[in-house]
C-alpha cells in the first residue's frame, strides 16, 4: 500500500510501497503528482530497475529530454533519452556525464518548455569512512516566494525573467574548469534566452513559486539592467537561506524525482576522482503537467 511520509524538513517525502519497476496505477501515480506539489523531491528507497523501466515510469510525466544543446555528448542516445551521470571511464572517456551541475540551478529553466521533473536513480554511491558523498541539496520555492517581504513581492508581481543556457555554460567553464569550449553560434542559436514569469503559478499545487535560479536566469525584463541585476542578487541570497535547504544522501538503490517547478538544487562536489559515482537520469520536459486532463489524474488522488 502507497505510504508517504514527510521528512519534516521545508521539503520532501519519502515514498513506500510501490514497485515502479512495474506498471503504477494512475490514482497512485496522481497520488505521487500530489506529493510532488506538496514536497517538491520524493524519495523511493530500494528501486530495482531495468533501463527500460525506468524510462517507461519517467515517461508517465511528460517527454525526456535530449542533448541540452547540439554538440554536448550527456546522453546515451541507446536507452532512449535515458542519460548517465558517472566519473566512471571507458578507454580513456566517461561514460556518461562526468559530474552534475554542482551550482543552484533548475534543469531546463533555459528552454521554452520548462523542465517538470527529474527523475535519479543511484547505482554506485561514493563514500568515504562510511559516509555517503556526493548528496542533492533543495531549496523549496513556493517557501521562498512566500517569504519575501510584501513590498517587493507587489513590485515585482507581473514581472518576467529571461534565462539562459550559456550562463551555466560558462560558469561551469570558466570558473569550475569544466573540459568545454566555449558554445558556438550553433548552440546559441539552438539555445536562445527565453523568458518565463517571475513568480509562477504551480499547476499542481496551485501556489506562487519563487521561479528563477542563479545557475540560469540574466535579468528582469522589466527593469533597467543595473536595478535588474540588484534584484536578482537579493532574490538569489533569499531563495538560498538555509531555512528553506533540505539535502538529500544517496544510499545505492535511491530513486529521487524532485520537481523543478517548485525547488532549485545543487550537487554536493564533495568527492574525488577515485570516488565512483553512477547513476541513472531522465529528465522531463513541462509538456504535460499544465495539461487540465492530465492534472486530473491528481485531482481524482486527492
Amino acid at each position: 500500500m502507497l505510504k508517504i511520509e514527510p521528512t519534516g524538513a521545508v521539503l520532501g517525502a519519502t515514498v513506500h510501497g510501490l514497485d515502479l519497476s512495474s506498471p503504477v496505477s494512475d490514482r497512485d501515480f496522481g497520488r505521487v503528482l500530489n506529493a510532488l506539489g506538496a514536497h517538491g523531491v520524493l524519495h523511493f528507497p530500494d528501486m530495482h530497475f531495468e533501463i527500460d523501466e525506468f524510462q517507461a515510469f519517467s515517461l508517465r510525466f511528460g517527454d525526456i529530454q535530449g542533448q541540452p544543446v547540439p554538440g554536448q555528448t550527456v546522453i546515451d542516445k541507446a536507452y532512449g533519452g535515458v542519460g548517465t551521470l558517472s566519473n566512471l571511464k571507458e578507454n580513456g572517456q566517461y561514460i556518461g556525464a562526468a559530474y552534475a551541475g554542482q551550482d543552484w540551478h533548475t534543469d531546463m529553466s533555459y528552454r521554452e518548455t520548462m523542465g517538470f521533473v527529474n527523475l535519479l536513480y543511484g547505482i554506485r554511491i561514493p563514500r568515504r569512512d562510511g559516509k555517503p558523498l556526493g548528496g542533492t541539496e533543495f531549496s523549496n520555492m513556493h517557501a521562498a516566494h512566500d517569504a519575501l517581504p510584501e513590498d517587493l513581492k507587489a513590485r515585482l508581481t507581473g514581472m518576467t525573467a529571461s534565462h539562459s543556457f550559456e550562463k551555466f555554460w560558462e560558469h561551469m567553464r570558466v570558473d569550475k574548469g569544466a573540459d568545454r569550449p566555449p558554445m558556438t553560434d550553433e548552440q546559441r542559436r539552438a539555445r536562445p534566452p527565453v523568458t518565463h514569469p517571475l513568480f509562477l503559478t504551480h499547476p499542481i499545487s496551485g501556489r506562487k513559486v519563487l521561479y528563477c535560479n542563479p545557475g540560469y536566469t540574466t535579468r528582469i525584463n522589466e527593469l533597467p539592467p543595473d536595478e535588474s541585476d540588484r534584484t536578482l542578487n537579493l532574490l538569489f541570497e533569499h531563495q538560498l537561506e538555509m531555512r528553506f535547504r533540505h539535502t538529500h544522501h544517496w544510499t545505492e538503490h535511491d530513486l529521487i524525482i524532485w520537481d523543478h517547478i517548485g525547488t532549485i538544487h545543487r550537487a554536493i562536489d564533495d568527492y574525488g576522482p577515485d570516488d565512483i559515482r553512477l547513476m541513472r537520469r531522465c529528465q522531463i520536459m513541462a509538456n504535460k503537467v499544465f495539461d487540465p486532463a492530465f492534472l486530473q489524474l491528481a485531482r481524482a488522488a486527492a
